[in-house]
């Protein structure tokens, strides 16, 4: 299979594109560095700067002729979603359109695409399946879930078959925890350099946290499973930010240390936990790493970072 990621030297493309490399596929990476870092492109997979919003994309996609496209590249903080909108839309948006009708164009046949929890908004249940009202709080959802129904017309009108996959909250390794709006990227570096983290209302508000490990190989299993579908990449663990600082603590044995409290922020739900119940089915997924696991490879990573 050859294979084009888009964001992989990003967080999460960047272990895309690795499990690709390791499962003998031939891969390309495409990033513009905007929040990537050149330092998480793996080794021996070739890559060309290149903005997913720009004319060139079609080139490149042109002349390496990918059977699958990963689709990764995209602005991913919500706070940032609801100060600056347009932004967002234009690359979550414009970028995905631009992107689809280079596939079009080049007859690329199938495109996984990185979705979101936050298409969902406020769960009205738990746990959230793919069948939940769609109702987001935030730009960033709406731009999310307004690239599935772009999927949906390109599936209809030039039969690209795609998978969407709706992560939870995505932690591990290589989360910029300065750059990302990730809680668990930002608590480790915090507490790792004995510094208290900020928790936003009571830290009783809940995640499911899925470990980038796991996310890859989902992305994996989709790229030769289930056509046309969408599904919950998670792990069915309802987990607080009051759990997350608390295990970090016990694992870095910093139990001394506490949290700066901070009033709610705006755009952010009170609980999350999803079914991966048609992910089994469909795509063959389930999740491998507990929160526990998970967090213990990401805390050696960070000290890595910072003993460096």
């Amino acid at each position: 299979m050859k294979a084009l990621v888009t964001g992989g030297a990003g967080f999460i493309g960047s272990h895309v594109a690795e499990i690709l490399k390791e499962n003998n596929h031939e891969v390309l990476i495409v990033d513009n560095f905007s929040t990537g870092k050149k330092s998480n492109l793996p080794k021996d997979i070739p890559f060309l700067e290149i903005d997913i919003c720009s004319k060139e994309l079609n080139k490149a996609i042109s002349e390496f002729k990918p059977d699958v496209v990963f689709h990764l590249a995209a602005q991913i903080d919500v706070q940032k979603s609801l100060h600056d909108p347009a932004f967002d839309a234009y690359v979550n948006v414009v970028g995905a359109v631009n992107l689809l009708q280079a596939c079009q164009t080049n007859k690329v046949k199938k495109v996984i695409y990185s979705s979101s929890a936050a298409v969902y908004g406020e769960p009205q249940s738990l746990p959230v399946s793919e069948s939940h009202q769609l109702m987001p709080l935030s730009a960033y959802g709406v731009s999310k879930h307004t690239v599935e129904h772009y999927l949906y017309v390109f599936k209809n009108l030039y039969n690209i078959d795609y998978s969407i996959l709706r992560y939870g909250n995505v932690y591990g390794p290589r989360q910029d925890p300065l750059g990302e709006a990730g809680v668990v990227a930002i608590f480790t570096d915090k507490i790792l350099k004995g510094q208290s983290p900020m928790i936003f209302g009571d830290g009783e508000q809940t995640r499911d946290f899925v470990y980038v490990k796991d996310i890859a190989r989902a992305n994996l299993l989709a790229a030769t499973t289930s056509s046309s579908q969408v599904v919950n990449i998670a792990t069915e663990v309802e987990t607080s930010v009051n759990d997350v600082f608390n295990l970090l603590l016990e694992l870095t044995n910093q139990k001394e240390l506490k949290a700066q409290t901070m009033p709610s922020r705006s755009g952010e739900i009170r609980r999350m936990v999803m079914s991966t119940k048609k992910a089994k089915r469909e795509i063959g997924f389930e999740s491998k790493f507990s929160f526990y696991e998970g967090m213990k490879e990401t805390i050696e990573f960070y000290k890595a970072q910072i003993d460096f």
